[in-house]
């Protein structure tokens, strides 16, 4: 497997307090080397942060939480107008989203409570039901701007196509710890029968005439070959061959080729198939720096398509402006990192598979929403994970975090770091209600005949 070396863990304090003593006995201070060793100070504590053990942790737990914030706060902007037109409630949209968080906050924490042989065990019941309701899509699903998406039970409206990245990212991963396990590390061990099942989810995704989340699938399958440690070439035949399948596919489909059309020549087309990028590009260029001001976008108002869900990254740009995108940026940034130090600090194959995956997955399709806005790619109607509006993307985006939660816990010192950080404030309200452990995290000795024969008192 391939395996990036994880930062060696010094003593931060003891390496200052040398430098300080070096630098007083040198007289530093007192010329153009005191630069120097400033700079070198904020770097020593800058490492000494980044190699604390609950550094992941609480990396995914922050940007998980201000990327939800700030996602709600925008969902509500960029959907208020649409909202009251059709509906009459300019919160109509925004209710529906924070019942989805709602419900997926639990989950999150839940799966982060869960031991890693409950994930393994979950892989193939997943892969099951990703494949079951992608058939069902086929034959109830309901078709929308040349995609069928989407089931409606009752109200509710479920995409299976996203409960299948979470199971492939589960499934694909336990079934190549397992070999590397028993050493079958050969490219033709590998991708049986890894290539057939991704394969089969592609092709009922693709029924569907979902492009984008084809591509996803691609990017999760690749992540678990290249963290496995598939051949090189074994990669340019694959992507030859995707290369292939995706010309054919955008050739069949009349409304894909005038996407591409309108994606080379956006304003040359932006009154037909260019219209949606050419009014995000409005949006983003309206913004300037630092944006016209939360809730004071005009491209929302009905200009920009779907701005509650594909494109909201161009509302971002108009209200919050180029630091917003940069802030949006930089925090999937974060969670990259927090998610692939994860995966090199643990060494277990699962561990470091599913952390690569997933981090794969919700960073590519990042990338993949962002730059179809800002016009770097073409438009594939894939929604921006834990911003955009969409209960089916958001509730498995969230298990897959509170997964990560899970393993972080995994790394070299942090069950002792977390143990001394005493309770949390579940754990507290629990014990005041009498229900949990005491504040301390001590259990109390109950009375009874055996203790008191040793001299030991239970509570008064």
């Amino acid at each position: 497997m391939r395996e990036a070396p994880a930062g060696p863990a010094g003593d931060g304090r003891a390496v200052r307090d040398r430098a300080v003593k070096e630098r007083a006995a040198t007289g530093a201070g007192q010329d153009s080397g005191g630069d120097t060793w400033w700079r070198r100070e904020r770097l020593t504590g800058l490492g000494d942060l980044l190699n604390r053990p609950l550094t992941s942790y609480y990396l995914i737990l922050a940007c998980s939480g201000l990327l939800l914030t700030l996602g709600l706060m925008m969902v509500l902007s960029a959907s208020s107008i649409e909202a009251l037109q059709k509906t009459g409630s300019p919160f109509y949209w925004f209710i529906k989203q924070s019942f989805s968080v709602a419900l997926g906050l639990p989950v999150m924490w839940l799966c982060s409570r869960l031991p890693q042989r409950f994930f393994r065990l979950a892989g193939n019941p997943l892969m099951v039901i990703a494949i079951l309701g992608l058939i069902l899509v086929i034959f109830i699903g309901e078709a929308e701007l040349g995609a069928q998406r989407w089931i409606y039970i009752g109200g509710l409206t479920v995409q299976p196509s996203e409960p299948a990245k979470l199971g492939l990212v589960i499934w694909g991963a336990d079934l190549l710890a397992r070999r590397a396990k028993r050493g079958r590390i050969e490219w033709r061990q590998l991708l049986i029968p890894l290539m057939p099942g991704t394969a089969l989810l592609a092709v009922l995704v693709m029924i569907g005439s979902d492009l984008g989340t084809t591509l996803v699938l691609m990017m999760i399958f690749l992540a678990l070959l290249w963290v496995v440690g598939a051949p090189l070439r074994l990669f340019g035949g694959i992507l030859a061959v995707a290369s292939l399948a995706t010309v054919i596919m955008i050739s069949v489909e009349g409304y894909r080729s005038a996407r591409i059309q309108g994606w080379l020549d956006v304003w040359g087309n932006a009154q037909t198939s260019g219209y949606q990028a050419a009014q995000g590009q409005i949006a983003m260029g309206s913004g300037g720096w630092f944006g016209l001001g939360l809730g004071s976008s005009r491209q929302k108002w009905s200009w920009v398509p779907h701005a509650e869900s594909d494109f909201i990254f161009s509302i971002i740009g108009e209200e919050l402006g180029l630091m917003g995108t940069l802030l949006v940026v930089a925090l999937f940034g974060l969670l990259g990192y927090a998610g692939l130090r994860v995966a090199t600090r643990v060494k277990d194959p699962f561990v470091r598979l599913t952390s690569s995956a997933a981090v794969a997955w919700i960073c590519g399709q990042a990338i993949v929403n962002i730059g179809a806005v800002i016009g770097a790619l073409p438009i594939t109607g894939i929604p921006l994970p834990l911003v955009s509006y969409g209960g089916s993307a958001l509730l498995p985006t969230l298990a897959a975090l509170g997964m990560l939660l899970s393993f972080a816990k995994r790394e070299p010192g942090a069950a002792e770091a977390l143990a001394a950080r005493g309770p949390g404030p579940a754990a507290r309200a629990l014990s005041w209600l009498g229900l949990g452990r005491p504040a301390g995290g001590i259990r109390r000795p109950r009375p009874g005949p055996d203790n008191e024969a040793r001299g030991v008192k239970g509570p008064t």
